[in-house]
């Protein structure tokens, strides 16, 4: 049976999402800030276009949907706070969403975590952001959960999203110019296209749900964490750069900052739910995402 899904974020993530939802024959609705895009995802993709800015929604006409996706990204040329555009967008969403959508997933991040120097984290791990953006999509959860749709919801906290054209510093390691993060620290990943399948089977598995006992929290991660050092390596391998060479990054900056966290993601949770449900990652690892990225770009 066919749905009708609003998506609140196109972007890298949602783009796929809301297509494999239109390949199944749903309805899809994009909210966006923007007229060009809307005009781009209309003729380009096929959904409905709604043009909105979730930061100031007093006066939209949401339509009715079965399903709700939040995957608002943070443009700092915007004007408005992080904190705004995530937990304040979140909360005039559910403010003016229509009555009888079904279930909701927010797209939130490992960054609600602290520091764990090089220790593991799972979904009962306290939260401790230490940065605006992990802060900012905490609030959000919290928004989410004292909401009355929270209770049919899931919180997918993502690690690391890479894939296709979003591989870091790719043009440094062809020129073997150093990168200026820390070769140590762990990375934790999920390849963009298994994350939208994870979107795609939560939300049927909410849907497919007789309890109201959400939010159900994911760390959606593929499992392997790697050291930076090793991960630019292997991409160097693939593209047939030399090895990369690294600096140390100012103390304040954004680099840094990641790179202080230090964590590894445990995605037994997650792992278990696929398995009850028949599924697997299509990356298991970093290597085979990169092997497929970087190989079909070599291709091209």
């Amino acid at each position: 049976m066919s749905a009708t899904r609003i998506i609140f974020g196109c972007g890298y993530l949602g783009l796929r999402v809301g297509s494999l939802w239109r390949d199944a024959g749903d309805e899809i609705i994009a909210a966006t800030r923007s007229e060009e895009r809307a005009w781009e995802l209309r003729t380009k993709h096929g959904f409905r276009t709604l043009v909105v800015d979730v930061v100031d929604l007093f006066h939209a006409d949401l339509p009715r949907a079965d399903t709700l996706l939040y995957a608002v990204g943070f443009d700092r040329n915007s004007g408005d706070s992080i904190h705004d555009v995530y937990a304040g967008g979140l909360q005039n969403v559910l403010a003016m969403i229509p009555s009888n959508i079904r279930s909701a997933n927010y797209i939130s991040t490992t960054g609600v975590y602290g520091t764990a120097g090089g220790g593991w984290v799972d979904e009962t791990t306290p939260t401790d952001p230490q940065r605006d953006g992990g802060e900012a999509s905490l609030a959000a959860e919290e928004v989410l959960k004292a909401h009355p749709l929270g209770r049919r919801s899931a919180i997918l906290r993502l690690a690391g999203i890479y894939g296709p054209g979003r591989v870091p510093y790719l043009e440094k390691l062809r020129a073997n110019e150093p990168i200026a993060a820390p070769s140590e620290g762990w990375l934790n990943l999920i390849h963009v296209d298994d994350a939208a399948r994870i979107v795609v089977a939560v939300d049927r598995w909410l849907a497919e749900r007789e309890t109201s006992d959400g939010p159900h929290v994911f760390c959606v991660s593929d499992g392997s964490p790697v050291v930076r050092g090793d991960y630019y390596a292997e991409a160097a391998r693939l593209i047939g750069a030399p090895l990369p060479r690294f600096t140390t990054p100012p103390a304040d900056s954004p680099a840094a900052a990641r790179a202080g966290a230090d964590r590894r993601v445990n995605n037994s949770k997650l792992h278990a739910w696929m398995a009850a449900a028949g599924l697997s990652l299509e990356y298991p690892s970093y290597r085979e995402g990169l092997a497929r990225i970087l190989q079909s770009e070599t291709a091209i």
